[in-house]
């Protein structure tokens, strides 16, 4: 869920649905919006030759999209397995109980109130699926139950909303907190020097093929908004609102509740450190 639009110096990648390495295919689910922008990337992902396919992310509860999904899989010669889910949202998880009646698979996600079936996801899992292997990496700070997927084999990363195409994203306060977004974005940051990722594959936007780049692109966006948000401090802006018109003002009107969210997670981290 994006709370700008893109910004100069924006990394930016290949355009959405399709397939963008050996083992992603997206499915672009149609709710695009300032929130969404193109709309919800739905992942089929498998491994070549294998029969078997992983969805993460259906998308809403929108019927034609759950079987386009379904049908693209078809034929490709696959068949869905297992729905995972980055984070709990509606744009990502809404369609995730239709979806799961409909392929008969499990739904594993962190969010216990997500999972149907008996397993969850945590730090360290690995799910494999037809010789497919997906890490599951947290990246809480969107969300408290934001998971980003590794998928070693194509030097990739699946985001969900951590990290998206295009423009940036909201931190979504109360549950989503600055410190641990943070933390999370210099763990995929890791993936990229240590573990050799290049791709992302976001939950909304295009393909980015410099996932190094994005995550320092993100790092340094925060840490110039959290600037602001501390210099409007001091110049006495002292509420939520008030600050997002200050902060915010050459962003869209209608991304300015989204803006709040992000600046309510910034304040209470200023004042977590003392400086607010």
């Amino acid at each position: 869920m994006s709370d700008a639009a893109a910004l100069p110096g924006q990394p930016r990648g290949l355009v959405a649905s399709g397939p963008a390495t050996a083992r992603a295919v997206n499915v672009l689910a149609p709710n695009p919006s300032a929130m969404t922008l193109d709309g919800t990337n739905t992942w089929l992902l498998s491994e070549p030759g294998s029969e078997l396919a992983v969805v993460v992310d259906p998308g809403p509860l929108d019927e034609d999209h759950l079987r386009q999904v379904i049908d693209t899989a078809e034929k490709l010669g696959k068949r869905v397995a297992l729905t995972l889910l980055t984070h709990g949202h509606p744009d990502h998880a809404e369609g995730a109980g239709r979806f799961a009646e409909l392929t008969g698979t499990a739904v594993r996600a962190l969010d216990p109130a997500l999972r149907l079936g008996d397993e969850g996801l945590g730090a360290g899992d690995v799910v494999t699926v037809g010789g497919l292997e997906l890490r599951v990496v947290p990246t809480p700070g969107h969300t408290s139950d934001s998971l980003s997927f590794h998928l070693p084999a194509d030097r990739a990363v699946l985001t969900g909303d951590t990290i998206l195409g295009r423009g940036t994203t909201m931190v979504a306060h109360p549950d989503g907190r600055l410190g641990d977004y943070l933390d999370s974005l210099r763990r995929l940051r890791s993936l990229t020097v240590d573990d050799g990722v290049h791709t992302v594959l976001p939950g909304h936007g295009p393909v980015l093929e410099d996932a190094q780049g994005a995550v320092e692109f993100y790092l340094a966006h925060r840490a110039s908004r959290l600037a602001q948000v501390e210099t409007a401090v001091e110049a006495g802006h002292r509420t939520a609102a008030e600050v997002v018109a200050h902060v915010y003002a050459d962003v869209d009107r209608s991304l300015w509740p989204a803006a709040e969210l992000s600046v309510r997670a910034q304040l209470e981290y200023l004042r977590e450190r003392g400086l607010a």
